[in-house]
């Protein structure tokens, strides 16, 4: 088993939302895509009716509390996501999220063609799976990620569209 680990309670290069009751934190280096493809998660969970935000773009502060990796976002840029070629929109957030996954953006290769099982992400000692996403531009990032992990995602039986609405 591989893995990143941080420690808890300073800022990271990344960017963390809040899809339905999960949490995600999008990690890579400068220009690989960590803000364009949370947003398009956001705005592919919108689409579907789900309720969903941003906690942090850029810097995520995060902390455990209870043995969990807890997102949260510098005042300075609360609310702001900075996507390349449009420049700094205002976006739904929220203060804070309990993370359920990290997810490493990664040029397409062959060596990165299947990613490792069973990686982590570890804050201050609270670990989380990571999985890796190719950064290629493919339409419905967060359909890929619901198909690498089923489970993480919230779906209740009771609701038509599989998932919680928007309240």
């Amino acid at each position: 088993m591989t893995g990143i680990s941080v420690p808890a309670g300073e800022a990271v290069h990344a960017t963390a939302i809040a899809v339905g009751q999960t949490g995600l934190l999008f990690l890579g280096p400068s220009g690989s895509g960590k803000s364009t493809t949370a947003f398009a998660c956001l705005c592919e969970a919108q689409a579907l009716g789900w309720n969903s935000a941003l906690i942090a773009d850029d810097r995520t502060l995060l902390t455990v509390q209870a043995g969990r990796c807890i997102a949260s976002c510098p005042d300075s840029i609360r609310g702001l996501l900075e996507l390349r070629g449009t420049g700094v929109v205002t976006a739904r957030h929220i203060d804070r999220a309990v993370l359920h996954a990290a997810v490493l953006l990664t040029e397409p290769s062959a060596g990165t063609r299947v990613p490792e099982e069973n990686e982590t992400f570890s804050c201050g000692g609270a670990s989380i799976p990571l999985m890796r996403l190719w950064h290629d531009g493919a339409a419905l990032p967060l359909a890929r990620l619901r198909t690498r992990r089923p489970g993480l995602f919230f779906e209740p039986a009771w609701y038509p569209q599989g998932n919680l609405p928007v309240f």
